[in-house]
């Protein structure tokens, strides 16, 4: 099995930490946050990285380690690219809720698969939506000389 560890802007990790329990509740061991704090340097970040990745992989059953950050290039990222070491820690930025339920979901399978299905559940996870009439209400057509005004 592999864990997850999510650094992000605070209160973004612990946040997605928390949905990703309401749906999976018996993910709590394999899932921690470091909830990126503006007040601290990026050493003292990197230390509790260090200390969290650790405390990750102490279980026997713990293959590898997924990091997932929100923004490439930002102090998360940058304090993820000194703790992961590309082969039994892998780094994704631009995390979302999709790509880490569908992390949680890989959890069991190799580190490349889990990479790989949450780049795919976080890009399937944006779309835009189509905007249709609220139900039950036709829409209206408009003359171009009529305008309405709504407060």
């Amino acid at each position: 099995m592999n864990a997850i560890l999510l650094i992000a802007h605070a209160p973004l990790a612990n946040a997605l930490r928390q949905c990703a329990l309401h749906v999976f509740p018996d993910c709590g061991s394999t899932v921690m946050a470091i909830d990126v704090q503006p007040n601290l340097s990026p050493e003292e970040t990197l230390a509790a990285a260090r200390i969290a990745l650790e405390q990750l992989t102490q279980p026997p059953n713990i293959k590898g380690v997924l990091v997932l950050t929100d923004i490439f290039g930002a102090t998360p990222s940058n304090v993820a690219q000194k703790l992961v070491d590309g082969v039994s820690s892998r780094l994704i930025t631009g995390v979302n809720l999709p790509m880490l339920l569908r992390g949680v979901s890989y959890r069991h399978e190799s580190l490349d698969i889990l990479v790989s299905r949450a780049v795919i559940g976080g890009t399937q996870g944006v779309m835009q939506v189509a905007i249709t009439a609220p139900q039950n209400q036709p829409r209206r057509n408009h003359d171009q000389e009529e305008h309405d005004h709504q407060q």
